[in-house]
Order: C-alpha cells, then sequence, then structure tokens
C-alpha cells in the first residue's frame, strides 16, 4: 500500500499496533454500501467509466456475499476493513478495483462507514426502548389502581400506586427516546467526499452519494468530516443516560425481590440459583444490567478521553472510536432486552405492596392537608401536629388510622370524625389527582397518552 514511499515494510510491533481489522471488519456492510454508493457516482460523474463501475460494483457485490457466508478474514498487514475489501476485490476483477479509491481517502470512507453503523445502533436502541415502553404501559395499565409505599430516601413515604410508579420509568424511556433521536438527526450528513481532508479536484456530486446512503446531506466543512466524532459521543452520551435509567430500573427489582420486601417474584428465565445454597434465587440479570451501565459510561469517557486536544484533521488516534461504541451498544442491547422481559414477566405481589404502604405512617401527609383543608390550620402548624400524632401512634405501635378519635383531639380539639376518610391508603392515592399525581384515575389518563403516543390505540 506504501511501497512508492517507503523502502521497508512495517515491523511487527507496528503492525499489531497499526491493525484495526480485528474490530473494524464489524463494519463490512456499511463498507460495501458507502462502496457502492461512490463508485455509482464514479460512474455517473464519467470519473471511471461505466463499464468499470459495473465491474466494481458487481465486485463489492460479490465480496460481500463472501463475508456475509464465511465472516471477514483477518490479515493484518491489510490493517482495516477498507483495504481487505479491496485487495479481495482487486483478486477477483484485476486492477480496474484500483478505481475505487479514486476521489476519496481512508479518512472520509471511515467516517462515512463509521456514522452509518451509529446510526444503525441508535435504531436498534430505539426499537429496544419502545418495546420497554410498550412493557411499561402495559404492566402499569393493569396496576393503576394497586397501592405500594412510594419511598423517599428509602423510607416510607406517601402510597403511591405501582402503576404510577413503573410510568416514572415510562418517561425516562420517552427521554432516552429523544436523546437518541435528536443524535440521530444531527448525525445524519455525509461526509463521503470529503478525501483525506481537502475535499477533491475530482468532479464528484456528494449530494448523490448522501441520498444513496440515507443521509439528509453532505457535511459542509471537509475538515471537520474527517475528524468529527461528536456523532459517536451523542450516541454513547444517550446510550450511558439510558444506561442509567435501566440500572435504577434493575435496583428496583432486586431490591423489590429480596425477602424484606417481597414486592416481587422475578421469572425463572431471568433469574439464577446457587451453587451451594439451593433455596436461593438470584436476580442476576437485573445485577448485570445494573452492573454494565459502568461498563458503558466508561465507554463514554474512553471516546471523550481519545477526542479530548487533537488537532484537526484525522489522528490514528482516532482508530481507537470504534470499540468504545461497539462494546457500549452491545450491552445497551442486551440491557434493554434484559429488563424488557423482566417487566413483561414479573409477578407483582400486590399485597404485599399494599400492606408495607399502611406501615411507616405513609398517611402522615394526609392529616396534615386535611387539617389545612377542614380546620384553616397553616401548614406548618398543621406538620407539628402530625408529628405528635405519629409519635403517640408509635409509642402504641398502631397505625394513625386506629388512634382512636378522643386521642387525636387530645393533640388538637380541631380534629373531627371526618379524619378518618382521609388516612386510610386508598383515600391518599385517590386525593393525588393533580395532574400527573398518583390517584388511579389520572395515572389511567398517562397510560391512554402514553398508548396512544406508542400506537398502541
Amino acid at each position: 500500500m506504501w511501497g512508492g514511499r517507503f523502502a521497508e515494510g512495517p515491523s511487527a510491533i507496528m503492525r499489531e499496533i497499526n491493525a484495526s481489522i480485528p474490530f473494524d471488519k464489524a463494519l463490512w456492510r456499511q463498507d460495501i454500501a458507502a462502496s457502492k454508493a461512490h463508485v455509482a457516482m464514479l460512474g455517473a460523474q464519467g470519473i471511471v467509466s461505466a463499464e468499470d463501475a459495473a465491474a466494481i460494483s458487481a465486485g463489492l457485490g460479490t465480496v460481500a456475499a463472501e463475508y456475509a457466508a464465511n465472516g471477514v478474514p483477518e490479515d493484518w498487514a491489510l490493517e482495516d476493513i477498507h483495504m481487505t475489501t479491496e485487495s479481495r476485490l482487486a483478486e477477483l476483477i484485476g486492477p480496474v478495483a484500483g478505481r475505487l479509491h479514486t476521489a476519496r481517502s481512508r479518512n472520509d470512507q471511515v467516517a462515512t462507514d463509521f456514522r452509518l453503523w451509529v446510526r444503525d445502533a441508535i435504531d436498534e436502541a430505539l426499537s429496544g426502548l419502545n418495546a420497554l415502553q410498550v412493557a411499561l404501559v402495559t404492566r402499569a395499565g393493569e396496576h393503576a389502581a394497586s397501592i405500594m409505599p412510594g419511598f423517599t430516601h428509602l423510607q416510607t413515604a406517601q402510597p403511591v400506586t405501582l402503576g404510577h410508579h413503573l410510568m416514572a420509568y415510562y418517561e425516562m424511556a420517552a427521554r432516552d427516546v429523544s436523546r437518541f433521536a435528536d443524535a440521530r438527526a444531527r448525525m445524519n450528513r455525509s461526509p463521503l467526499g470529503a478525501a483525506a481532508l481537502a475535499g477533491t479536484g475530482f468532479p464528484i456530486d456528494r449530494n448523490a452519494t448522501a441520498k444513496a446512503l440515507g443521509f439528509a446531506g453532505p457535511t459542509a466543512n471537509s475538515l471537520d468530516s474527517v475528524s468529527d466524532r461528536d456523532f459517536a459521543l451523542d450516541y454513547l452520551m444517550a446510550a450511558s443516560q439510558c444506561a442509567l435509567h435501566l440500572s435504577r430500573l434493575a435496583e428496583e427489582f432486586i431490591i423489590w425481590a429480596s425477602q424484606p420486601f417481597g414486592f416481587v417474584r422475578l421469572p425463572d428465565s431471568l433469574s439464577t440459583g446457587s451453587s451451594i445454597m439451593p433455596q436461593k434465587k438470584n436476580p442476576d440479570a437485573a445485577e448485570l444490567v445494573r452492573g454494565h451501565s459502568g461498563r458503558i459510561t466508561g465507554c463514554l469517557v474512553s471516546l471523550m478521553m481519545t477526542m479530548k486536544g487533537l488537532p484537526l484533521a484525522y489522528s490514528k488516534d482516532m482508530q481507537d472510536d470504534k470499540p468504545p461504541v461497539f462494546e457500549a451498544a452491545g450491552l445497551l442491547t442486551l440491557c434493554l432486552a434484559a429488563m424488557t422481559g423482566m417487566v413483561e414477566a414479573t409477578t407483582f405481589r400486590t399485597e404485599r405492596m399494599r400492606a408495607a404502604a399502611e406501615l411507616g405512617y405513609a398517611t402522615a401527609t394526609d392529616l396534615a392537608d386535611w387539617l389545612v383543608r377542614q380546620a384553616d390550620i397553616p401548614f406548618r402548624e398543621a406538620h407539628h401536629i402530625t408529628g405528635a400524632a405519629v409519635k403517640l401512634a408509635e409509642s402504641r405501635g398502631v397505625a394513625l388510622d386506629a388512634l382512636p378519635l378522643a386521642d387525636l383531639q387530645a393533640i388538637d380539639a380541631r380534629i373531627d370524625e371526618r379524619v378518618f376518610a382521609a388516612l386510610s391508603v386508598e383515600a391518599s392515592v385517590a386525593a393525588r389527582a393533580s395532574h400527573g399525581g398518583t390517584a388511579p384515575i389520572e395515572v389511567g389518563k398517562r397510560v391512554a397518552e402514553a398508548r396512544l403516543a406508542l400506537g398502541l390505540e
């Protein structure tokens, strides 16, 4: 490849550190597609003859069929997927294969291939997120009125519904969808034709190749075209945020499956046992999702450090851009599938959840709110009165609504028998009917909106 400039070939060390074929062979489909678009444009522009363009295109089809059937061979002397494909093309059709590289460089070639790959990865993430959203909305609809404790600081706070809880993760997933969609729209420009860094003197048609590859148009600056990896960072940022959301959901299932909580029975298909303790059913899939979030975020940091401080235009450091993106994409696909399956197949023990919601004085805020509404007491004073009632109930080991009216009136005479209607967990969740609240009627509205947005209605 470099014979005209170098007197001798690279050392074994140089071949090993320089070769990217072990990982960039994953780009073969995109490399073939971009090469076919490029040679079609060269033929249409008269830069190569129609006969040569046809021979090259047919040869690329043969190479693609070989890769699909047998995989991509790894010859480190050929360095990367681009030279591997061109070398095989030359074996098939002879010297005319050399015309394929007219008016392009490996710099714009890899930038194009990588964009195409990341665009496909975004589409895969969006598909996975859609499946997760459908699962969340479906289960939320089933449990719009199922009562469970809501937590702050992992302490019982106020009663909520399981449907409301699950819909919180739907909202997180919806934001993930928007981030991936924004990244896709922003990166959907073709760098093909930027050549090494300065463009080309051949009369190419960059709009034609962009259209052939499904891009919205060509990139505007040749230097930026070959040196930009923002699209990969955008993907990793969206993937990292999505992984954090999946990790939070996984943690919920891990906690809920523990014996002290007992809120869920996880599906056998996403659990494992113990080699020594036959009673164990471990939430390993959820734990791995939680762990993978760190690896995905690490991939983002890795690429950010690779790109930090690189001068224009292309530098060989950028060969390290693909492994973290490939790793993150594979992990994210697994995590989305695992959590979707978990949401779909988990058995929610709603009777255990409701019983837990009745503990921890979860309706204390309802007593304070009742004092504000019915007795016209300032909230801070109502807060103090309620605190005294909780202290009394705790000393007796009973729930708030189990305290005799006389004892409540001894704390504050303005309390009357109407208060008991506000102290049940059912009354508590039903009262919170503000937009986005946990009342079953509100949860039902949000579920209906989500189903419509997902095309389920």
